[in-house]
């Protein structure tokens, strides 16, 4: 199952980060037009007709400014969102000298497929989980956390490795980051927006309580359907913000799961990685954003439609049928004294075992 590098899933996530940018200005031009819309119907009395065409022809106007600030943005995320997940998950970047075993793994699958090796991060969290993050080559990362490489033996964390790679090479991480931009700039214009809404409809109150009502019906009209109108705009806005991840292809995760294969050849390693860290990838301190990067995400919606990930049952069971490894089913973790200390378990063979007792997966000697 040769899904590492797959050309046809790369360039569809090309297209569709192409396709997130664009939607992006669109949802940002809608909630501008929502909010002159609101603003003119809390203050001009005129009918919907007039109320439209007018917050059309502001809404062109402060298109400028609004394409300008969404820019910004984008431009800030581009530089700095690893610093914000830095802050958020408490990562912080590792050298060879620190983590030598760890760093030669990741350093050996990159040599092995002449990968341009990632930065490589700790995050100081006893959750079981990894993601990986950047835009570009040179700001590509991959973060591990504490309670992961306590918990897994070096089959197991190069597995992950592997995994994280994979999105990597197939535009999973940058298309991530990209859908979690658009999903800021969106809450914030929507804020904006409502903001706008609360404050002039309370300078308006007042200032259609002091005058007369004699225009009160007439004004009514089109401002209440002119006030459904935006409302309206600004929730779908905000709910296409939302869907947007959601819609991104949970195909993505399999294929990652067969890309750490086709790197290690070792599907027992990855399966029991999976069992390992199901149900045990909680980031307290990660936004759901975040958590949508994991190897894992415990964060589910109420149904299984909105899931950002398949469940582990099902990555599992296709590992099981495309890549032949065995399902040890739920596994669980042992204790920090009973966990080997990463590297311990790697002899002068390779960090699955010595070639004299064929051990090549968690289960014992593979079968040739």
């Amino acid at each position: 199952m040769a899904a590492y590098g797959l050309y046809t899933h790369i360039q569809a996530n090309r297209r569709r980060s192409v396709a997130l940018l664009i939607g992006l200005f669109f949802l940002v031009y809608v909630l501008v037009f929502a909010g002159a819309l609101l603003a003119e119907a809390l203050s001009v009395e005129a009918p919907i007709d007039y109320l439209l065409e007018a917050a059309f022809y502001n809404a062109l106007k402060a298109a400028p400014f609004a394409t300008a600030g969404t820019l910004v943005w984008v431009l800030i995320a581009y530089k700095f969102h690893q610093k914000m997940i830095d802050a958020l998950t408490g990562s912080h970047a590792i050298t060879r000298a620190d983590e030598p075993h760890l760093y030669n793994l990741l350093e050996n699958l990159c040599i092995s497929r002449g990968i341009t090796m990632p930065k490589l991060r700790i995050t100081e969290d006893n959750a079981l989980n990894a993601f990986a993050t950047g835009l570009n080559e040179k700001q590509y990362s991959i973060s591990v956390t504490r309670g992961l490489l306590n918990a897994l033996d070096d089959a197991e964390i190069e597995a992950v490795l592997g995994h994280e790679l994979t999105h990597i090479r197939n535009g999973d991480v940058r298309m991530m980051v990209i859908a979690v931009v658009i999903a800021g700039v969106v809450s914030f214009f929507g804020e904006m927006v409502f903001r706008l809404f609360f404050q002039t409809s309370f300078y308006g109150r007042g200032r259609s309580s002091s005058s007369g009502g004699g225009d009160s019906g007439k004004k009514g009209g089109g401002a209440v359907i002119a006030i459904a109108i935006a409302v309206a705009l600004i929730v779908v806005a905000w709910i296409l913000s939302i869907v947007i991840r959601f819609a991104l292809s949970r195909q993505r995760e399999y294929l990652a799961d067969a890309g750490a294969v086709e790197l290690t050849k070792n599907p027992d390693a990855m399966i029991s990685a999976l069992r390992k860290i199901e149900n045990r990838g909680e980031l307290a301190a990660a936004n759901s954003s975040v958590m949508e990067m994991c190897i894992d995400n415990p964060r589910q919606g109420f149904a299984d439609i909105f899931a950002t990930h398949p469940s582990i049952d099902k990555r599992v069971a296709a590992l099981v049928k495309f890549t032949g490894g065995r399902d040890p089913g739920p596994l669980a973790v042992p204790g920090p004294d009973e966990v080997p200390q990463l590297g311990e378990a790697a002899a002068a063979d390779g960090p699955w075992g010595s070639a004299t007792d064929g051990a090549a997966g968690p289960w014992g000697p593979r079968q040739h």
